[in-house]
């Protein structure tokens, strides 16, 4: 439908592996950043994003990091991309249909909404609707199938050393 912001990649892991974190632990941002072999500053601001649109928590001090807010299974992939790209419409109709040499100036011509503008909102209530209806449990469970064996050990064994 869109090109998505980086961030939203990387919200999306990082949502995941928070998803995954025992019950009242945390992550540090800076370990989440070298997990995923990104610059700390530039999660950080995705991080941020995700506190500020209530898919996390940021918990401070040196003991803190981020978890989420709510389950797994109550956070939508929509969830994480409106919190990194916004919730507004992927297309912006301006009207340009009225603004060329020969298009009309007559008000009643057009009284209805462009129909290219009527089609592109459609499909991304579509896409949208795709979005809500997987969670951060359906990707987990995808992981446990799709990602093999030595990653997920991997992954635990650095998870587990940085656990706060």
């Amino acid at each position: 439908m869109r090109r998505l912001g980086d961030g939203v990649e990387a919200a999306l892991h990082c949502a995941v592996i928070l998803a995954a974190l025992p019950r009242n632990k945390v992550l540090s941002g800076k370990d989440l950043a070298a997990l995923h072999g990104l610059s700390e500053s530039y999660l950080l601001k995705h991080l941020r994003a995700l506190t500020a649109a209530a898919v996390t928590e940021a918990l401070p001090g040196p003991r803190g990091g981020y978890r989420l807010m709510r389950p797994a299974n109550e956070i939508s992939m929509l969830d994480v991309v409106e919190a990194i790209d916004g919730p507004g419409p992927a297309y912006v109709c301006r009207e340009i249909r009225q603004n060329g040499d020969v298009t009309t100036n007559a008000p009643c011509a057009y009284k209805a909404d462009c129909f290219i503008k009527r089609r592109m909102l459609a499909a991304e209530k579509l896409w949208r609707d795709a979005l809500r209806a997987q969670t951060l449990k359906d990707l987990l469970d995808d992981g446990d199938v799709e990602i093999g064996d030595h990653n997920k050990q991997a992954v635990k064994d650095f998870v587990s050393k940085k656990l706060r």
